[in-house]
């Protein structure tokens, strides 16, 4: 008898959908059109995604290890159906850049459910399936600033979507000539790196070349993350490595 081929899982089918999606893949360029060419900020389209999607998934885990209870379990789903809701929430979250970046959240709104009955088909039945859309769109709607997330899945997504903050994030403003403290803090950001932690199950360390990239943590990250349900999980600890590196030369209003 020849080898039994194992089955591919949920989480597995879900992913392989997602990259071979050319509407999707199509969402995540227009969206770099209006944010880089248009608006000279940071991408929003697959490198950001790659990005929110590893970080999300491993915060996840360390949740999910810790017996931290997920919004997937009041539907009765399971944990693997959680890893698949922030697999699609991180992958559809900024698509609404495609449309504007203002108000871009109500705008990945519109376009995701779409998408997502297009990656589902086949794979959940109802009513898992309206489940798991009804979770993915309101992790999307809850990353934006002043929305409180109503469950674990939606926080991860709101602190993984902060997080991508390592240098190179900034370069693309930073280049056309806008040195910002938001640039320049972002370019002093070297690694961020996510682990178990000791007091709490999430530790967060961010390491810098500059001080300027206490901004990133203390003015934007330390926002975000009291609003993502999260706090009592996660811990954050910021150092700078070696001697600090001169960011810009010289900075003057005109």
């Amino acid at each position: 008898m020849g080898k039994e081929t194992k089955k591919p899982t949920k989480y597995q089918l879900v992913r392989r959908r997602i990259e071979a999606s050319p509407r999707l893949k199509a969402l995540w360029t227009c969206s770099n059109i209006t944010a880089i060419d248009r608006m000279h900020i940071n991408d929003h389209g697959p490198v950001h995604v790659r990005i929110v999607i590893r970080m999300a998934l491993r915060i996840l885990e360390l949740l999910h290890g810790a017996g931290v209870r997920l919004g997937a379990y009041d539907h009765g789903l399971d944990y693997e159906d959680a890893r698949v809701i922030v697999l699609l929430a991180a992958a559809l979250h900024d698509i609404g850049h495609a449309v504007h970046r203002h108000e871009h959240e109500y705008h990945s709104l519109s376009l995701a459910p779409l998408i997502l009955e297009e990656i589902l088909e086949g794979i959940y039945q109802e009513p898992q399936k309206t489940q798991v859309m009804a979770e993915v769109l309101h992790a999307i709607y809850a990353h934006r600033k002043d929305v409180e997330p109503l469950t674990v899945e939606a926080g991860i997504i709101k602190v993984a979507d902060a997080l991508d903050m390592e240098k190179g994030r900034a370069r693309i403003p930073f280049r056309v000539g806008v040195p910002t403290i938001h640039t320049v803090s972002a370019l002093a950001i070297e690694k961020v790196e996510i682990r178990k932690g000791k007091e709490k199950p999430v530790h967060i360390r961010v390491r810098m070349s500059n001080s300027a990239g206490i901004f990133q943590l203390d003015s934007l990250f330390k926002e975000k993350l009291a609003r993502s349900g999260l706090k009592s999980y996660i811990e954050v600890s910021a150092e700078i490595e070696g001697e600090e590196k001169k960011i810009i030369e010289r900075y003057a209003i005109e």
